[in-house]
């Protein structure tokens, strides 16, 4: 003769549960938000910001960077302005002066 679970037992056996597809949902969340983000870095690598044509990577005193094929706009990564402004310092000083209070 099978023995009935406790109530309490239900209850431990029904939160157990329901952790477990709390779990596994935030972990399917995790996922479709990295596979977002991987499809939009796909779909915008190496793409002007400005009007979406490819970017065209350019060697410039030893720091690449990248300039679009349609519009002609220079963009940069991380720390490629700094790289150019520590070679060329004062021309830039002169230039982003303007912006100063």
């Amino acid at each position: 003769m099978p023995v009935k679970p406790t109530e309490q037992e239900e209850e431990y056996f029904a939160r157990q549960e329901y952790e477990r597809k709390r779990k596994q949902e935030e972990k399917n969340h995790k996922l479709m938000q990295q596979a977002e983000k991987d499809r939009r870095q796909k779909l915008h690598y190496m793409r002007c910001p400005k009007c979406g044509m490819e970017l065209i990577e350019i060697n410039y005193k030893n720091t690449k960077i990248d300039k679009c094929s349609e519009c002609h706009g220079i963009w940069m990564d991380q720390g490629e302005l700094e790289q150019i402004t520590h070679m060329e310092k004062s021309v830039l000083d002169k230039f982003f002066g303007v912006f100063k209070d």
